[in-house]
């Protein structure tokens, strides 16, 4: 059995991917209190999914079942693997020891995660003065270096945002840890969401690095010709909604299409859940419209100068012009990002029969996400886990790949 621990893990996107490739979660630490509810519901499911009882878990769907006594069906060990907790001086060592105990004598094959992104970012750095450069999440990577440091594992995988490449001399510096302090050899990667199966145009790079394996793995890539449309394959079986509806459980309305087929997003699934999305007032939805019927009629943006006067609320009209943005409906969607738990502006449904900003279930299929995972702590909270996570297909295309070359020496 291969196992990981997943640091930073968010709601575990990247988590999933490895998951579904059968490896087995040892720990995953995060601080956010809602993601690691959803932490720890994904645990339940595939513990129950695992031991014959996803009647359970569909029953917690329905509400038929409390999260409480869902939970108290899961082991107690079980539960304890997320860890809900801020990685800093004052935690590291307590959260190792119960690692330690998880862990009970066996080995570590993989850590990965990807410490929080915002102060990398173009975009984080562009609204600071500072450039981020004083941001103490900058240095949250000598903490996962403590973690490979203590467990010494046979692969580590680090994602982040490719703004990680310019932002000072950071990037240089976590491989030097990695690879003077610790001897691991490394390779960095750029990788497209899109070139895995993700209806979404998503760049990220990737850290891998080992000490006895190869690191210089071959992902499997899909061709995006021909994989699939966001409004005719990926939307399509999905719920009629309105500004502000909220349908928590509903029947599919069409059939699987074959982009949905082939990468698993209705597997256990009888029924679709969080089709939920914000209200809208009358102004933004005006501006909604026009968005979708020039997209639709010429494939531009509309620019925030171009609205009617009487549509225009703020002073700023000769920047940040692209405020409103359709979801591409025969293409990829733009990149999904955590400020869509603010508001839906950028993420406008492509099709005037919904004028309206996408729902959690439609943000969670961009994403990638299968339709039984569910994110907890409401509609903000579903958002902000959805936009920050890693798209389980494409950490699915690294379990892959790492799978292949511990397969030599590993006995599963």
């Amino acid at each position: 059995m291969l196992r990981f621990i997943d640091l930073f893990a968010g709601c575990g996107g990247l988590s999933e991917g490895f998951v579904s490739e059968g490896f087995k979660p040892v720990a995953h630490i995060e601080m956010d209190k809602s993601a690691c509810k959803t932490l720890l519901t994904r645990t339940a499911f595939h513990y129950l999914s695992q031991h014959s009882k996803l009647d359970d878990y569909t029953n917690y769907l329905k509400g038929i079942l409390s999260w409480q006594e869902m939970m108290y069906i899961v082991p107690e060990w079980l539960t304890k693997s997320v860890i809900c907790s801020k990685i800093d001086e004052t935690s590291i060592n307590e959260i190792m020891q119960t690692i330690d105990e998880l862990l009970k004598g066996e080995p570590v094959d993989v850590i990965i995660g990807g410490p929080p992104c915002q102060a990398y970012s173009l975009v984080g750095r562009s609204r600071d003065a500072n450039k981020m450069v004083n941001d103490p999440r900058n240095y949250l990577f000598r903490h996962y270096y403590d973690f490979v440091k203590r467990f010494n594992p046979h692969y580590i995988v680090l994602e982040n945002v490719p703004g990680l490449k310019t932002a000072s001399n950071h990037l240089e510096s976590i491989i030097n840890m990695f690879e003077e302090g610790l001897g691991y050899k490394t390779t960095l990667l750029t990788l497209d969401a899109s070139n895995y199966g993700v209806l979404q145009k998503r760049k990220r790079i990737v850290v891998i690095g080992s000490k006895n394996y190869n690191t210089d793995i071959q992902l499997k890539e899909f061709k995006q010709d021909g994989i699939g449309e966001i409004l005719k394959d990926l939307f399509s079986d999905l719920p009629v909604l309105h500004p502000g509806e909220a349908i928590d459980q509903a029947e599919y309305t069409g059939d699987s299409t074959q982009y949905l087929t082939t990468f698993g997003y209705r597997i256990n699934s009888s029924f679709v859940t969080q089709n939920t999305c914000r209200p809208h007032n009358p102004r933004d939805l005006e501006i909604y419209r026009r968005a979708i019927e020039k997209w639709l009629s010429t494939g531009k943006r509309i620019r925030y100068n171009e609205l009617p006067e009487n549509l225009i609320t703020h002073r700023n009209t000769s920047s940040f012009l692209d405020r409103f943005k359709v979801v591409d409906p025969t293409g990829l969607s733009h990149t999904m990002v955590a400020h869509i738990s603010k508001d839906g502006h950028h993420y406008i449904y492509p099709s005037l029969s919904q004028v309206r900003s996408i729902s959690v279930r439609e943000a969670a299929r961009i994403q990638s996400f299968p339709d039984n995972y569910y994110f907890e702590g409401g509609r903000t909270a579903a958002f902000k886990q959805i936009g920050n996570a890693v798209p389980p297909l494409l950490a699915k295309a690294v379990a892959q790949a790492i799978k292949a070359n511990l397969s030599i020496q590993s006995n599963f």
